[in-house]
């Protein structure tokens, strides 16, 4: 299936979609479409993103989502120039409440999220991988958290990087700006995996067709539970994780999961 586009009019020439959208398979791929601005975030991106977001997490049909950017990068971060034309404090506020809101869509739809990374991931294209719930980058890519050059410091792109890496590695992209390779990032925890960008894709599918092999039930529960223990202590993530694998046994996919491994078969999953 080809990625959608929209248009404004039929004798109106084409206007490319923002967010390019295609489902293959139970796999939805979200590109960012803005290739010659580096797939900056601007606001109407913003919102075509949370957009396709809503949809997709009530479309059971939808399993797995991968997040790419066209062009030659993944993500140069927020739109500059669309910030700086507006200097008041309340646009300011709304723009990062709106980017705030898409950032947690993606923790809190029920789908796996894979960012596909390739080129430069700066800024809020750096939170954005943080804020996937997988990333798999080619061995060529760059990140970095780069506000502090231009006097701005990464705030809210801190929020997702200190939950992934360790917080002495995110003071130090945090304030210094400085662009950290691949290998770095995968050792810090930042990505999951990387590969030359030849084998990229395969490298995504790889990881991709190994989650839609598994109960989409014990997936989708699997990742609400996840984020929602971080936020607790030690003693509430165990009894809400306890009552969350509780509520999960009760399953029809777990009683034939259970029953496939005993008899050596493939399970055959009902689904939600």
């Amino acid at each position: 299936m080809k990625p959608t586009t929209s248009t404004i009019s039929s004798t109106a020439p084409a206007v490319e979609a923002l967010v390019l959208k295609e489902e293959e398979n139970g796999v939805v791929t979200l590109t960012l479409n803005r290739p010659k601005q580096f797939n900056a975030l601007s606001e109407a991106m913003l919102a075509a993103l949370q957009k396709e977001l809503e949809s997709i997490a009530e479309n059971d049909a939808d399993r797995l989502v991968i997040l790419q950017g066209a062009g030659k990068v993944f993500c140069a971060g927020h739109d500059l120039k669309e910030m700086i034309a507006t200097r008041k404090e309340t646009y300011y506020q709304t723009l990062f409440k709106q980017c705030s809101k898409m950032m947690l869509t993606l923790n809190r739809i029920p789908q796996p999220v894979i960012a596909r990374v390739h080129g430069i991931a700066t800024a809020a294209g750096c939170q954005l991988v943080a804020a996937c719930d997988l990333a798999v980058a080619a061995d060529d890519t760059r990140f970095a958290t780069s506000g502090i050059n231009v006097g701005l410091f990464c705030s809210t792109p801190a929020v997702p990087v200190s939950r992934n890496i360790s917080r002495k590695q995110a003071m130090e992209l945090l304030l210094t700006g400085e662009f950290i390779g691949a290998e770095t990032a995968l050792s810090w925890g930042l990505i999951n995996r990387t590969v030359p960008l030849e084998k990229l894709d395969d490298e995504v599918k790889v990881l991709a067709d190994s989650i839609l092999a598994k109960s989409s039930v014990a997936v989708s529960t699997g990742k609400k539970m996840f984020y929602k223990q971080l936020e607790l202590s030690m003693e509430e993530a165990y009894n809400y994780a306890g009552e969350i694998m509780a509520c999960n046994m009760m399953t029809e996919d777990v009683s034939e999961g259970v029953d496939a491994f005993i008899n050596k078969r493939k399970a055959v999953w009902k689904g939600r």
